[in-house]
């Protein structure tokens, strides 16, 4: 029976990645990733590059084989996947950055193995949600990720609700992500229903253009108003 390894990889910065990490990526058998041509990338740019998976003269393979495995065909790859862990081969599952299944497909994967007996082992690294809590500056003994909010507004508005009323009973920090069309329209919402309070934007994590504002919600609309948002955004706030 092999191993399912879960392995965060860099959000940003390569240098990021952990040795455990390329030890693993370099022995196993297979890499399930969203991406394979990012995964590829990522591969032969580490300080040692890994050789993905080719037929050598002799008809062998050297060097982990790639599949495909995403949110839209995961349900087709999970039988794959859990037969060449019972015939003994390991395999890796990365996401295309970050720790895998956190706002990441995988979950079902290594649900999968549980029930079947087929040992998971997480290799922890680089994660946007927790990178995002500590350069805050808010309480990090309690923190309540929620990822992406729904998109239907009657849905968006609930789901602020109970999170008002959560927080005001545990007073913990919350941590949502955001796609950079609908930032400015999060923001406006989280105003109505909190107040002008403190909130912090993280982008860009550990790459050149990172950027951290910390500032109350109005003067963050304001400003991506008159700054196009680009990149993926994480918003945090604690208003105890």
């Amino acid at each position: 029976m092999g191993t399912l390894f879960v392995v965060a990889t860099p959000i940003g910065n390569l240098n990021d990645i952990t040795l455990r990490a390329v030890e693993v990526l370099q022995s196993v058998d297979a890499i399930a990733c969203e991406d394979t041509r990012r995964t590829g990338n990522l591969l032969r740019t580490l300080p040692t590059p890994i050789i993905i998976g080719v037929n050598t003269t002799n008809n062998t393979i050297r060097g982990p084989r790639l599949i495909s495995y995403y949110e839209q065909n995961e349900q087709r790859r999970i039988p794959e996947i859990i037969n060449a862990l019972k015939n003994g081969l390991n395999v890796a599952l990365v996401s295309d950055a970050g720790t895998p299944t956190i706002s990441d497909p995988g979950f079902k994967l290594v649900r999968e193995c549980i029930a079947q007996g087929i040992k998971v082992e997480s290799i922890p690294g680089p994660s946007s949600v927790i990178s995002s809590l500590v350069s805050s500056g808010l309480p990090t003994d309690k923190f309540l990720f929620i990822g992406y909010l729904p998109k239907k507004p009657g849905n968006r508005a609930k789901v602020l609700q109970n999170i008002i009323s959560i927080i005001k009973i545990m007073k913990m920090t919350v941590i949502l992500f955001e796609a950079p069309h609908r930032l400015v329209e999060t923001l406006t919402e989280l105003k109505e229903e909190l107040g002008d309070i403190h909130t912090v934007i993280a982008r860009e994590l550990t790459k050149m253009h990172e950027e951290i504002r910390r500032e109350n919600i109005s003067s963050l609309i304001a400003h991506f108003k008159e700054h196009t948002p680009k990149g993926e955004f994480a918003i945090l706030f604690n208003p105890n």
